[in-house]
């Protein structure tokens, strides 16, 4: 499934699936395959071949934090089971795990064509797929697909993937014609669902929510089959002999719910899971054990201290009801754009990154991140930590120490700002430490407060703060972030613009990135790079850190190549190398 929507990250650490394997028996569907497998050609991106000659057998095991929630593509919407759905449930576009960009590569379709106005997309799919119960995987499970989403019978928490599809046809069983409403370059990878097997349902969708195949998915696609599924144990997949791009030489893969990091560290250290997620304190351990490797990678996600730009007294609307922009009440501090560059000049973002989140990190620039290469520019440079020049701001500015306490006035006014994160996150509230002092240094005063998550969430919808310590993940491989920016979504109570940023030119460039016919990345490069300077100088956020990832995991296998976007895109081609 492809990523791409930006969702509110709770500041609680990332929720990133942890996964993890074992090479130890477990009762497994028989398989029709013995001896050697017959797989193993190389997918086009790796740099790895896996023999002609190598054995099939062996059983993965991957760690969850939390055991999956429902099996069902268009149903499902927390981490455990899209992992799950993604390797059962193959989707109509692919991503390529090294640059995120949409891809046939590992999909149905084996390419596609725009029409000139930029509204119908015309994809052509392959002909030799089959469900595991052995009927054709076509258009028409696509189109079942889609429309179950827009059915009024099926609560899809994905509705918004069929925002704007205008219409789905299917003039034979090798093409799907989806014609948009719009044109919007980033819902191509609203197309990345995995697809549901349509000759199991109801044609008019009335069997979706209650089916029994939303917890025992028996038919399937994908390089993995379902077997079976203890609840807050495990589940079980086994290997897809009739997969399309070769049967794995895996005997299949078992999702481990272990809820403890330190548990599932032990569980890898000791061979009963082959991978997980690593927290920073853990990776010294894996560096050290000579059967372990670590995948470090750049996460599609960052930390941020969001400034509000509006009066927090006076939360109003970016525009009234006939569309117009709202002159709004400006924040009696942070409105003033000096101010905002001195916070970001204040922070020693090295310092930041080695003590808070252990070294994993990277100092942004802005909101467009280098995981997304082809619309990041690398010549914009991040806040350099100088305080001389973030004092002479504040002087620049008027707030000026008169009386000796360290903290600087400017018209009778004090320079007192409201900091808040949610309470229970280690790192956000260390990092709100460090801010508070190194602020305070510069004459700022700043009231520090780790608040509950509910009643932080409803403070900072609802724009009655000053500045919140906060984070965005799974921001996708499309660079479209207008939820984030545009005026129209400055609506206190719901809108993510909660800062009240208000730029015509963004709201117009973000109009155009997403509006180029055809989509052409080169084309729309630019539109971005526009946005990243733009959204830079003006500091609606101080961007703190990228996320980086890391993953450790066992090095008996051969033939894994990891990517930035998927570490198990090339799963089929796995062998068990005791």
């Amino acid at each position: 499934m492809l990523q791409k929507r930006v969702h509110f990250v709770s500041v609680l650490a990332i929720l990133v699936m942890l996964l993890a394997g074992c090479s130890q028996p477990i009762p497994m569907m028989p398989s029709t395959t013995s001896g050697e497998a017959d797989s193993g050609a190389t997918t086009a991106g790796s740099d790895t071949t896996v023999a002609q000659t190598a054995q099939s057998g062996g059983v993965w095991t991957r760690a969850s934090i939390a055991d999956a929630s429902i099996l069902n593509p268009i149903l499902s919407s927390d981490s455990t089971s899209s992992a799950v759905i993604t390797q059962i449930f193959p989707a109509l576009i692919g991503q390529d795990p090294f640059t995120g960009a949409v891809v046939p590569d590992g999909a149905l379709s084996t390419d596609w064509e725009v029409s000139d106005d930029g509204l119908v997309w015309t994809f052509h799919l392959r002909d030799d797929v089959v469900w595991s119960d052995g009927d054709p995987l076509d258009a028409a499970d696509f189109k079942f697909t889609y429309d179950a989403i827009a059915s009024d019978l099926v609560e899809s928490p994905r509705k918004n993937l069929v925002d704007t599809i205008a219409s789905i046809e299917t003039p034979d069983p090798q093409t799907v014609v989806v014609t948009f409403s719009e044109v919007k370059c980033d819902g191509l990878a609203d197309l990345g669902i995995g697809l549901l097997p349509s000759h199991l349902y109801a044609d008019d969708f009335s069997d979706i929510m209650e089916n029994e195949y939303n917890e025992a998915p028996a038919v399937s696609a994908g390089p993995l089959v379902f077997q079976s599924w203890a609840r807050d144990d495990n589940i079980i997949a086994v290997r897809n002999d009739n997969y399309f791009q070769g049967a794995p030489y895996m005997d299949g893969m078992i999702y481990k719910v272990i809820p403890d990091t330190g548990a599932q560290l032990a569980a890898l250290q000791s061979g009963e899971i082959d991978e997980m997620s690593l927290e920073p304190t853990q990776i010294a351990t894996v560096e050290s054990n000579d059967s372990l490797n670590r995948f470090r990678f750049f996460d599609d996600g960052y930390s941020y201290i969001g400034l509000n730009l509006a009066n927090p007294d006076n939360p109003q609307p970016g525009l009234d009801e006939d569309g117009n922009v709202v002159e709004q009440d400006p924040h009696p501090i942070l409105s003033d754009v000096a101010v905002r560059k001195a916070i970001a000049h204040s922070l020693d973002y090295n310092a930041i990154i080695e003590q808070v989140y252990g070294g994993q990190g990277y100092q942004i620039a802005a909101n467009v991140l280098p995981a997304i290469s082809w619309a990041y520019d690398d010549s914009i440079e991040p806040y350099a930590y100088d305080t001389d020049l973030a004092a002479q701001l504040l002087e620049d500015a008027g707030w000026v120490d008169t009386d000796g306490d360290g903290i600087r006035e400017k018209d009778g006014k004090t320079l007192t700002l409201g900091l808040l994160t949610n309470a229970g996150n280690r790192v956000r509230e260390d990092l709100g430490v460090l801010v508070q002092d190194q602020l305070e240094s510069i004459g700022f005063e700043v009231n520090f407060e780790a608040i509950d998550f509910g009643t932080l969430v409803g403070i900072l919808l609802g724009q009655e703060f000053d500045m919140v310590i906060a984070g965005w993940t799974n921001t996708g491989a499309d660079p479209n972030d207008d939820n984030l920016w545009q005026t129209q979504y400055d609506t206190p109570g719901s809108g993510f613009n909660f800062t009240s940023y208000h730029n015509p030119e963004v709201d117009d460039l973000l109009d155009a990135g997403v509006n180029v016919p055809g989509c052409a990345e080169e084309e729309r490069a630019p539109i971005y790079k526009q946005i990243h300077q733009i959204i830079h100088d003006d500091v609606p956020y101080v961007f703190v850190s990228g996320s980086v990832g890391n993953t450790g995991y066992t090095d008996n296998w051969q033939g894994l190549n990891p990517g930035e976007w998927s570490f198990y895109w090339n799963l089929e081609q796995w062998s068990f190398a005791p």
